[in-house]
């Protein structure tokens, strides 16, 4: 038998199944030996048919309401697995890998906190793929002390998970622990999660290049990855593929959805591309957002004032650098105005001047701190 669950002729455990299925139909063990065959080789759609005729000949066993689950979950069909799923746990059936199952249909149905009310340390202790949903939550919601604590905790128990590694690498990016990242990306092989945050290193240590090959291959491995779509736009965005770093900068914002550093790093790149409508309206998102972001009102200033509209650009800069005086956008604004010459000069012009000033006592330059805010949502 091949791992794909063919034997030497190439005929799988389902095709051989099915056939004695239409001869016996209502063969209860045989029905549910398919549905197993069907989920093992990935085939959630016949495992929920065949289980949903055993349960018409008779109530589903325990084990029977599982497969009902996995096969549910398979197809995206969260509020059914986790009906299934709920009826075992109540009855303390299946142990951890149940309580995990329920934990994942809740947090896909965003209900965080009946998922992390089932991911108790005994569950995370026995299952490294608990440990990184609870870390994953955490993280979702910015519960960033306890998120890390648990993360080096869990690290520490499941030292060779590739999926935790990875999660915790992308915490510890957003936590500015860049050490963890680097040591749990590189141990984590070719998980996408873990490509993109060794892209996001070395794109914040301006190695292009390498950045470039390391965001590829994440999206090869997970195209719905918006980390790794948002990093392989910023390449070209601070290399010179300014058209073709919009649309992929604005795939990834449309994955993450309301991560404001994601349309400010769109905006960013059509800018340069000079398509000062389209750059406008990747802020004004932003900025519909959360009108507290301070980079989305000086990011608007600078278009303010590259379109003539010099007392609205004024009066944005002054409000971006209230909300953070660090406001990067907001500075380019107020040397704009004080040049009095953003008329005179190309976008991609002025991009490549702001990108090389340094915006805070540690001397990280315009272009990092884009890059971190396009790939974390902090600046």
């Amino acid at each position: 038998m091949n791992e794909d669950g063919k034997s030497v002729n190439g005929t799988s455990r389902l095709e051989r199944l099915l056939p004695l299925l239409s001869g016996d139909p209502d063969n209860l063990a045989l029905l549910c030996d398919a549905a197993e065959a069907a989920l093992a080789e990935r085939r959630p759609d016949v495992a929920a048919g065949l289980i949903s005729r055993a349960a018409e000949l008779a109530p589903l066993a325990p084990s029977q309401v599982n497969l009902a689950g996995l096969a549910a979950m398979q197809l995206s069909l969260f509020d059914e697995a986790a009906a299934h799923f709920e009826s075992l746990a109540t009855q303390d059936i299946g142990g951890s890998a149940v309580r995990f199952n329920l934990a994942w249909c809740r947090a896909m149905l965003k209900d965080f906190e009946g998922a992390l009310g089932l991911l108790d340390e005994n569950t995370a202790t026995d299952l490294a793929q608990a440990a990184m949903l609870k870390v994953q939550i955490l993280h979702e919601r910015a519960e960033f002390e306890q998120a890390a604590e648990l993360a080096r905790h869990y690290v520490s128990q499941h030292p060779d998970h590739p999926g935790l590694l990875a999660a915790v690498s992308v915490l510890a990016l957003d936590i500015g622990d860049t050490e963890l990242a680097e040591r749990c990306a590189a141990r984590a092989g070719d998980h996408p999660d873990a490509l993109t945050t060794l892209g996001t290193l070395a794109l914040g240590e301006e190695r292009s290049a390498d950045a470039r090959r390391l965001f590829d291959r994440a999206i090869e491995r997970n195209t719905g990855s918006a980390r790794a779509w948002v990093g392989r736009g910023l390449t070209g965005l601070l290399g010179d593929d300014a058209a073709k770093a919009g649309e992929d900068i604005d795939r990834g914002a449309e994955l993450f959805g309301d991560h404001l550093g994601s349309w400010i790093a769109a905006g960013w790149a059509y800018f340069v591309a000079g398509d000062l409508a389209l750059s406008r309206r990747r802020f004004e998102t932003a900025l519909e957002i959360d009108d507290t972001f301070a980079e989305a009102h000086g990011s608007l200033a600078v278009i303010d004032i590259l379109e003539g509209e010099r007392e609205s650009g004024r009066e944005r800069s002054k409000v971006a650098l209230r909300l953070d005086r660090n406001c990067y956008s907001a500075a380019l604004a107020r040397v704009l105005l004080a040049a009095d010459a953003g008329d005179e000069m190309s976008a991609r012009r002025i991009f490549e001047l702001a990108v090389n000033s340094p915006v805070d006592g540690k001397g990280r330059t315009i272009a990092q701190s884009l890059a971190r805010m396009g790939l974390t949502g902090s600046s």
